[in-house]
């Protein structure tokens, strides 16, 4: 795909990073901002457009992360600025559960389009991805009558103090922030790399471990994230989500697939539980949905997501009519670019480009990932041991030098890298360039 960006799509620096206005405006920060809300680079941007974001001094830097999934279609793409300006012109707030406004129903309907399964789907639009999974415990527990939530090891889904709870690591986001809900259980999942298991194996042992552990009977919902972000890009191994899916449906357990940072094109399908053949009961969409606008949604089989009552579930600013109008742009440009398959072109250059990282460098235990989203785990030479350090040393190597990559993993050891999938082959060439520098470096330094 050929586009015309107004940021020329190439890394230059014009100063060291961070540069002098940068430096000025983390002392500002510091005097007024949480230390709670850390930064992983403190280069602060003033614009952007398809995988270059421009900081305060002019640099141009290769975005690898996407501020977590969230711009997917390029930063600050013209057509959904002007659909967002357009509805903010004309209303930006009534409040859909007061007075409702068509760009709300439009969302829920090419969300039940798009959203896998034949059935009817409805939906429901709220603000974030952690509002959202919220929202989707409330209802898998109003319709089954049972009160257990299942998520899996390394999972995240939020940081609010039901879904922090959800979220498999204690450190950073539960830290000290205790007491926690009831009634939430983290169980085994499939990490190929570091079980060895088979799907089927490790969803008999997920299964075991409710069996013995919490009781089927007892569980109202099962979220799965189908490609673990935070817990660094993991993939179940084939057939575990099958096993899983007919394990929900035999107990009568609301299956959920937690989509917020796999799902809007990009693993090259629409939502990444696709690439594993399985239908959800629920799915949660947020991240990419609106091109960096606020903007969430729970969908699912209609007489689940029919099960609340009226005024159970929403909330002031959920579907707001500037992020709807986002989104409704944003769906047009997967469809009318053919995003898909440009983000399975994405795949495809970063398999070509980083994919025999394993053999080339000792630190690197394995390089995995689909469409625009890739892990690369680090662990000691000749071990599986997480190396934690190399990934922030990496991290650094990547900031200093024009390239914001992401870390993930329960032990801070996997890259993460989620560009946006019109990113071109020449800027991922020149972000793996950085990235190799760093491992290069890395392995030489490795004590003997």
């Amino acid at each position: 795909m050929t586009a015309t960006y107004s940021v020329p799509q190439q890394r230059k620096l014009v100063t060291a990073l961070p540069g002098p206005k940068s430096v000025e405006l983390q002392a500002r920060r510091e005097k007024t901002v949480a230390r709670g809300a850390g930064t992983l680079a403190n280069i602060y941007m003033d614009h952007g457009a398809g995988a270059i974001l421009v900081d305060v001094d002019g640099n141009q830097i290769i975005d690898l992360g996407c501020g977590i999934g969230v711009t997917t279609i390029g930063h600050a793409h013209p057509e959904v600025a002007a659909a967002a300006s357009a509805q903010a012109a004309k209303l930006t707030h009534t409040l859909f559960t007061v007075t409702p406004y068509e760009n709300y129903v439009a969302v829920a309907e090419k969300l039940a389009e798009i959203t896998p399964g034949d059935f009817e789907k409805h939906s429901v639009l709220v603000n974030t991805g952690a509002e959202a999974v919220e929202n989707a415990v409330k209802i898998a527990r109003k319709f089954t009558g049972r009160r257990a939530i299942v998520a899996l090891d390394h999972a995240f889904h939020g940081r609010t103090n039901l879904t922090m709870t959800m979220t498999y690591r204690p450190w950073p986001e539960r830290a000290g922030m205790g007491p926690f809900p009831g009634e939430i259980y983290s169980v085994p999942t499939s990490y190929p790399f570091r079980d060895g298991l088979s799907g089927l194996e490790a969803a008999e042992k997920t299964i075991d471990y409710i069996n013995t552990h919490i009781g089927a009977s007892e569980v109202a919902a099962f979220f799965v994230e189908p490609i673990q972000g935070d817990g660094g890009v993991v993939i179940p191994a084939p057939g575990y989500f099958k096993r899983i899916r007919e394990f929900c449906t035999e107990n009568g357990i609301v299956f959920v697939a937690d989509e917020i940072q796999a799902g809007i094109a990009r693993t090259g399908v629409w939502y990444s539980i696709e690439h594993h053949g399985v239908v959800p009961d629920l799915i949660t969409t947020a991240k990419g949905i609106a091109g960096g606008l606020p903007l969430a949604a729970v969908t699912g089989r209609a007489d689940i997501m029919d099960s609340v009552q009226p005024g159970g579930i929403g909330g002031t600013f959920g579907g707001n009519p500037v992020s709807t109008a986002a989104a409704l742009a944003v769906f047009n440009l997967i469809e009318r670019d053919n995003l898909l398959g440009e983000a399975q072109r994405v795949e495809a250059a970063l398999w070509a480009r980083i994919g025999d990282w394993a053999e080339k460098f000792s630190i690197v235990g394995e390089v995995r990932g689909k469409g625009a989203m890739f892990g690369v785990e680090l662990v000691h030479p000749g071990t599986k041991k997480p190396y934690p350090e190399a990934l922030t040393a990496l991290i650094k190597h990547a900031t200093t030098n024009g390239v914001i990559a992401l870390d993930a993993g329960s032990w801070d050891s996997v890259l993460r890298i989620m560009p946006s999938v019109v990113i071109s082959d020449e800027l991922i060439d020149d972000a793996a360039t950085v990235l190799e520098e760093a491992l290069t470096a890395l392995v030489a330094a490795y004590p003997a």
